[in-house]
């Protein structure tokens, strides 16, 4: 069975290429886990996040944004002295803020997920790649979404982490031509309009 190259190294990476990665998410909750997750990579390996991801979700309530927009300095305090994840005062204090950003978003559009595929039209947007070296890291289309995201005030998510998060919550199906995932997200999802809610 033909995968992309950057997850054969790891059972997890497997595990997380074949049952996640590309697959359209419109769960607001997953979609701040991803940017919670994605925000922390800055600078490090995925895999890195990916085996901190369930003290992620102990530390961070679940993923619940209504929560993380409400901690304050003890909580600030708890994850910084927290050894199952990056303990970086930067990634922690935008976390924070971004949880309260993620609330402003859902009530001006009804939820994040509406908010973030309608840069995509609310479909995915399928490449044609047939190795990882031609895979982008970032695109127009990310550009655009960090520069409105910034915009409202979120931090520790540019264009790459955006193009990251686009590719892992499926508003891009980035799986490579030859891998059996490109072609099952792609007749799943990729030609009929998402079911923006």
């Amino acid at each position: 069975m033909k995968r992309c190259e950057w997850c054969t190294g790891s059972g997890l990476y497997m595990q997380y290429h074949d049952t996640e990665w590309g697959v359209p998410v419109f769960d607001d909750r997953k979609q701040f886990e991803f940017l919670v997750l994605e925000s922390a990579q800055a600078g490090l390996s995925w895999i890195t996040i990916l085996k901190k991801r369930e003290n992620y979700r102990r530390a961070y309530d679940g993923f619940d944004p209504e929560k993380a927009a409400r901690y304050g300095e003890k909580k600030k305090a708890e994850l910084l002295a927290n050894p199952g994840i990056i303990r970086n005062r930067l990634k922690i204090e935008a976390s924070i803020n971004n949880a309260q950003r993620f609330l402003e978003v859902q009530r001006e559009f009804g939820s994040f997920s509406n908010y973030i595929w309608g840069f995509t039209k609310g479909k995915t947007i399928t490449g044609k790649w047939k190795s990882l070296e031609e895979l982008p890291a970032r695109a127009a289309l990310s550009d655009q979404a960090a520069a409105d995201m910034k915009k409202r005030g979120f931090r520790f998510l540019g264009s790459v982490i955006m193009y990251s998060h686009m590719q892992a919550a499926g508003l891009v199906n980035d799986h490579i031509t030859s891998c059996f995932r490109y072609r099952e997200i792609k007749r799943g999802f990729a030609d009929v309009p998402a079911l923006v809610r």
